[in-house]
């Protein structure tokens, strides 16, 4: 792709942003400051970018992140320099982890003199040298339409990711003079990996208890492992960021492994002979940190990154391009695998879902009861991080991918609300549901006032118990009851209403299903504030 653009009297502002509409962008977060308003002017002079003033930088990164990973393009972000940028961090962190593909714009002082203390002066590259996939320092004899093309291409190919462009005022200023020379090859060769499907062949014909893994790498492989999947009935567990990639209606999943993960599949995890990881980082989360794991099992990992070398086999590649070819290739016959598929669905029955909900709400049941009720409109639940997260996890039902979205590798709670005002930006037409916590709520609740300017009809459901209930949990455990996160809320209704917003309280279950019936049928924001039992646990 090359979108050269001939010389002109423009500025670089202005080719920055016509540069953004050949690439597609049709909404941008931010938040303006002086280093940037040269874009800003230019942005006001076009209707094809919509801007969302968010009222944090940070949260400006987590909408753009919900955008792009419910609506599978580029999130874009501006903001100013100094601590408009610096503000940006944890956002940026967050999508390096998760491998969130965004551009963000970051607004820089003047490149002319920056000798001596200069107002708002941060060393942006510094910074995000370690949580970027690539960082862009614009200078005189760069080109913004060829950095551009650069950035977008970079942070949406291979293991996706932020890219950052730093902005000079004095540039972004300047006349335009096109420099650009290289043209961005975009056209990935299909390898060959007909070695590697011979080898798991033969791994399946001798498996006798086999186990496929999904993770986030697989998001844009999900027809072609769940067609793999079916056709060789096998069962199949996700990790956190892998859920929905496979139905969770189906009865092959078994569900979410780890610290936090279902009995079921933790048990499967621990008995396989076969362990086949599509797009799976294994991290401590997954493997709860056992130095042991895997030492009875064969692991096969087909991943762009190369995870272990004790595994038997490690595939570096796409998985929707390993996937497609081994359909297409593989010799194995179509195996069943009745005693082990016997065992597991004895494993299953063995866990008996309590209705805890005798004199208080449970998280639990909350979410079992809003996975069914909702079920119809496949909405897109973005959560915050908690114990409400990993309950959505195990309790609500996800059949299609990038339905569930979550801040997995780094958990940062404040994530849900801005994610939420980008996913439904992304997709319009979707029920978006934001699961959140009393304290992760509190993390962003400003962008109550985004979701009241643009009538952002997400629905929003606060698990309420009045702690900081995962740490609860833990402190509990560990340090003998010894904990300081029991927090004095404010009245979330109010604060609702202060923003001109519809909220409604749930005390017990009979308001519960009346409750989110109103919220889904009301026409814009609407939020949900559920009193469930303090010291339920995970």
């Amino acid at each position: 792709m090359n979108t050269q653009i001939k010389n002109s009297t423009k500025t670089t502002a202005s080719m920055l942003v016509e540069t953004l509409i050949k690439l597609g962008v049709d909404s941008i977060f931010g938040y303006p400051g002086a280093s940037v308003l040269s874009i800003y002017n230019e942005l006001s002079n076009t209707n094809k970018i919509t801007h969302y003033l968010a009222r944090h930088e940070q949260a400006a990164i987590h909408a753009a992140e919900g955008y792009a990973r419910s609506g599978g393009k580029v999130g874009v972000v501006l903001v100013t320099s100094g601590p408009g940028f610096t503000n940006t961090i944890t956002g940026i962190v967050n999508a390096y982890t998760d491998s969130t593909p965004l551009v963000v714009l970051a607004g820089d002082v003047s490149s002319a003199n920056k000798s001596g203390k200069i107002f708002q002066n941060v060393d942006i590259a510094s910074l995000t040298k370690s949580c970027a996939k690539k960082v862009y320092s614009l200078s005189e004899n760069d080109d913004i339409v060829q950095i551009l093309e650069e950035a977008f291409n970079i942070a949406n190919t291979g293991i996706k990711g932020p890219v950052i462009i730093a902005l000079p005022r004095n540039i972004l200023e300047s006349a335009y003079k096109s420099k650009g020379t290289n043209i961005i090859e975009n056209d990935i060769k299909t390898k060959n990996y007909s070695l590697a499907i011979n080898k798991l062949d033969k791994l399946l014909s001798e498996a006798k208890k086999p186990l496929v893994l999904v993770g986030g790498g697989a998001t844009n492989a999900s027809k072609e492992v769940t067609e793999l999947v079916n056709k060789y009935h096998l069962p199949l567990v996700s990790t956190l960021m892998g859920i929905g990639i496979f139905p969770s209606e189906n009865d092959l999943y078994l569900g979410m492994i780890g610290i936090n993960g279902t009995h079921t599949a933790n048990i499967a995890l621990n008995n396989c002979d076969l362990l086949i990881a599509f797009g799976a980082a294994f991290s401590d989360r997954s493997t709860c940190k056992k130095s042991n794991f895997g030492e009875n099992t064969k692991i096969v990992s087909v991943n762009l990154n190369l995870i272990s070398d004790d595994f038997e086999l490690q595939i570096k590649a796409d998985v929707k391009d390993f996937v497609s070819q081994y359909l297409m290739t593989a010799c194995v016959p179509e195996i069943l695998y009745p005693d082990w598929l016997k065992q597991i669905k004895a494993i299953k029955e063995e866990f008996v879902f309590e209705d805890k909900s005798a004199n208080c709400l449970h998280s639990s049941y909350v979410l079992a009861t809003l996975s069914e009720y909702t079920r119809k409109y496949e909405p897109i639940v973005v959560t915050d991080v908690g114990q409400h997260q990993m309950l959505t996890a195990q309790f609500y039902n996800f059949n299609q991918p990038r339905k569930f979205i979550t801040s997995g590798g780094l958990g940062t709670m404040g994530f849900g609300l801005p994610a939420s005002i980008g996913a439904h930006i992304a997709n319009p037409d979707n029920l978006v549901l934001n699961i959140t916590g009393d304290g992760s709520f509190q993390m962003n609740l400003q962008e109550l006032a985004t979701c009241r300017e643009h009538n952002i009809p997400i629905k929003i459901i606060i698990m309420n118990n009045g702690y900081l209930g995962m740490v609860r949990q833990m402190q509990e455990k560990i340090y003998n009851n010894c904990y300081q996160v029991e927090m004095t809320n404010p009245d979330f209704v109010k604060i609702a209403e202060s923003y001109d917003l519809f909220a409604i309280r749930v005390t017990n279950e009979n308001e519960l299903i009346p409750a989110i019936n109103k919220a889904i049928e009301h026409n814009g924001t609407a939020i949900v504030d559920i009193m469930i039992d303090a010291f339920e646990e995970v």
